[in-house]
């Protein structure tokens, strides 16, 4: 039984004199799964004249820097924003098992503003993980925040993407590997008509968008009409 109240909790832990995991400095009564309330902070917005297609700031003229399968694209937060980049010490942390810090992202994703061409889509589907990969962490990130979508948009989430076995992570591959993600990779894994189907595809980051783009293209070869692209994190 728990016998202190969260604010006696937070009284305590204020007391303990233990330091911020992400900065190294007090604790304050902004923390959350031991992060200070300026780590958190540190979720920021892209830039505001930036591509609404691959996310990134270039001449409108010209056309977008990295290859796109799909009509829309946006993230809620920059991987590199805040000191120290909050993303990219979120990202590893919760995919080896830091769930305070999964639980607290999600609740800040479901509610973060939504783009408008999220709320038009007819389902939401999430960027798969390889089997093992989704044993072995016990959940998929992608997978949990593309449920916080469909429950925001009201719209069905249906698990329409596989990868294969053998693909690895992209995680840990040099930008030049991860471009070279093999068209067959990542496959349609289930029987949906997809006709007509405008669809919201999501994921945890985008960095280079070559998953992004395997993952759209299976899509309209299996029949969507247009795919749209929102992730937690955009590393820019």
């Amino acid at each position: 039984m728990n016998l202190f109240s969260a604010s006696q909790q937070l009284a305590l832990l204020l007391r303990s004199g233990l330091r911020c995991r992400g900065c190294l400095g007090p604790l304050d009564r902004a923390s959350e799964a031991g992060l200070c309330g300026g780590c958190w902070e540190g979720l920021l917005p892209l830039p505001e004249l930036r591509c609404p297609r691959c996310a990134l700031e270039h001449d409108p003229d010209q056309a977008c820097p990295e290859p796109v399968a799909w009509e829309w694209g946006d993230a809620f937060w920059g991987y590199h924003g805040g000191r120290p980049p909050l993303g990219a010490l979120l990202l590893p942390g919760i995919k080896n098992g830091e769930l305070g810090w999964k639980k607290a992202l999600l609740r800040r994703a479901s509610a973060a503003p939504l783009p408008d061409f999220a709320r038009e889509a007819d389902l939401v589907t999430s960027a798969p993980a390889t089997r093992l990969r989704r044993f072995m962490r016990g959940f998929d990130l992608a997978e949990e925040f593309g449920k916080v979508l469909a429950k925001r948009t009201e719209r069905p989430w249906h698990p329409l993407l596989r990868k294969a076995w053998r693909a690895g992570r992209q995680g840990t591959r040099n930008e030049t590997d991860r471009r070279r993600l093999p068209q067959k990779a990542i496959q349609l894994a289930r029987r949906i008509n997809l006709d007509h189907k405008v669809i919201l595809l999501v994921d945890d980051v985008w960095t280079t968008g070559t998953t992004l783009l395997r993952c759209a293209q299976a899509l309209k070869e299996g029949g969507a009409q247009e795919v749209r692209v929102l992730s937690i994190f955009r590393a820019l």
